[in-house]
């Protein structure tokens, strides 16, 4: 038998909201959920455009590099369409003249240069890594500091011309080896691996040079090749210390030539004669020379693309 006091519900009243446990995982934000079909298509779209955007210029400078002369005389310069191809481009260029020589010094200084500036990058970011390495902090300092402050182009000319490095090969390589921000990425990555694996190796007797080779390196492959690629990359497009520190013209690397060839309109020494005659198409060089030019990074980049995300992201947690 209910008593007067017992309430009761009110038919009116406002139902309560059940409070979320605080088990219960998070609202994903938006761009984390689950596109739409409209959001697909536009996605696909706008990396359609860039795709296209991306390959068409490229696919026009390799048709035009084996166009015939008639081919691009008809089309008024750029070919879109291939027809009439020919690789006389290729071979002239090829053939042991000029361009033949800048691609082996450009081959040369890249391949030296990376070797000489990835032993240089490991060793300091390892020794940087290392907290109670001796001048740590003061090293680690006086690198940032060149990230924000530089001698300068005359200093730095001054400086080459002193040690007598110009019209030499190692000019292409000294003034620009080190990166402060390859170092420091490597120096991140280095600092992620577990130290037990250090200590174990020291208590078993290994030195640092065989930790950082033995251990240190085989678990840092990804950002390894990623500055590798960064280096290499950088010495093969590079052209601005070879126009300010070299003089004789068969020590030229070959984006030099290439910008003697398209901005200069300078022919390669030995085909001059080949082009006034009408034997070769001038515009046809310029884009061999410039596919020439692409296709070691080409070539490269899918080796390594695997290890961009890893090689960048886990050495940038830590600093």
């Amino acid at each position: 038998m209910s008593t007067a006091t017992e309430q009761q519900p009110d038919q009116h009243s406002v139902p309560r909201v059940p409070t979320p446990s605080r088990w219960a995982a998070p609202p994903r934000p938006v761009w984390e959920e689950k596109p739409n079909p409209a959001g697909l298509a536009s996605k696909g779209l706008v990396l359609g455009i860039a795709c296209f955007a991306i390959l068409f210029p490229l696919w026009i400078v390799i048709v035009t590099s084996v166009s015939s002369k008639q081919t691009i005389t008809e089309a008024g310069g750029l070919v879109v369409i291939p027809k009439g191809i020919t690789f006389v481009a290729y071979q002239e260029l090829l053939s042991g003249g000029q361009v033949t020589r800048a691609t082996l010094v450009s081959l040369g200084v890249a391949l030296v240069g990376t070797l000489f500036s990835m032993t240089v990058s490991v060793l300091c970011a390892y020794g940087l890594s290392r907290s109670g390495s001796l001048g740590h902090r003061g090293m680690l300092m006086t690198l940032l500091a060149t990230m924000f402050f530089g001698a300068g182009l005359i200093p730095t000319y001054l400086l080459v011309q002193t040690l007598g490095l110009t019209d030499t090969y190692l000019a292409l390589i000294l003034p620009s080896a080190i990166s402060v921000f390859n170092i420091l990425v490597l120096r991140g990555f280095f600092m992620n691996i577990s130290q037990e694996l250090v200590d174990s190796a020291r208590i078993d007797g290994a030195g640092d040079f065989r930790i950082l080779w033995q251990i240190v390196m085989p678990l840092s492959r990804a950002v390894i090749a990623v500055i590798t690629l960064f280096y290499a990359v950088g010495y093969w497009s590079a052209w601005f210390n070879a126009s300010l520190y070299l003089t004789d013209q068969d020590m030229m690397p070959l984006q030099n030539v290439m910008i003697q060839l398209v901005q200069k309109q300078q022919p390669p020494v030995g085909m001059g004669q080949a082009i006034k005659t009408g034997q070769l198409s001038a515009l046809a060089v310029q884009m061999a020379v410039m596919v020439l030019a692409l296709l070691p990074v080409a070539f490269l980049s899918p080796f390594v693309q695997k290890h961009f995300k890893k090689g960048m992201l886990t050495g940038a947690v830590k600093g």
